[in-house]
């Protein structure tokens, strides 16, 4: 997946009506979950720093995944963390499964 360098939004309407900001460059990936029934409950395109990544709930499991490299996040809430350093937002499992 292409990361941008950026940190441009966009806005999208989920399906039950609230209002999200998302990275520009995956809002099409987020649109195209709306119309599933996969869940998206965070993303972030990673700006080049980090692995793009959405965190969704699957109907058929209880414990929230990383789609893309299908890395449970056993968090219900705040799957990502804020490096300090650069102020960019990553999932330390995705991260620390990269590293490994």
């Amino acid at each position: 997946m292409t990361m941008c360098n950026s940190r441009s939004s966009t806005r999208i309407e989920l399906k039950n009506g609230r209002i999200i900001k998302v990275d520009k460059c995956i809002a099409k990936h987020i649109n195209l979950y709306q119309t599933t029934n996969i869940e998206t409950l965070g993303c972030c395109c990673g700006h080049g720093r980090y692995q793009t990544t959405i965190v969704a709930k699957l109907p058929n499991l209880d414990t929230p995944i990383e789609l893309f490299s299908a890395i449970p996040i056993h968090r219900k809430t705040r799957f990502y963390r804020r490096n300090k350093t650069t102020g960019y937002y990553y999932i330390p499992e995705v991260e620390a499964a990269q590293d490994g």
